[in-house]
């Protein structure tokens, strides 16, 4: 996530990948992987670019690839 501008998608949503593992990682870190939906490395998930998320992501940018999702609207399930 190093430029925020480039990481937003035309229609709202961004693909997220965990990239490293979430053991050894502190309690915040971990939710939020878990809040995003992302349970195992190499699993991405596709997500609205909201301020909630986008909080979430930053809170582990170390661990997470985040790009534009294209043409992923489709899939994006809603979460309660």
């Amino acid at each position: 996530m190093s430029d925020k501008a480039a990481d937003k998608s035309v229609d709202g949503t961004v693909r997220v990948t965990l990239t490293r593992s979430l053991a050894g990682q502190l309690a915040g870190i971990r939710n939020s992987a878990r809040g995003l939906g992302l349970r195992k490395i190499g699993q991405s998930v596709v997500v609205a670019d909201t301020p909630s998320n986008r909080g979430m992501m930053n809170a582990a940018r170390h661990m997470l690839t985040v790009e534009p999702a294209s043409g992923a609207a489709a899939s994006l399930k809603k979460r309660v």
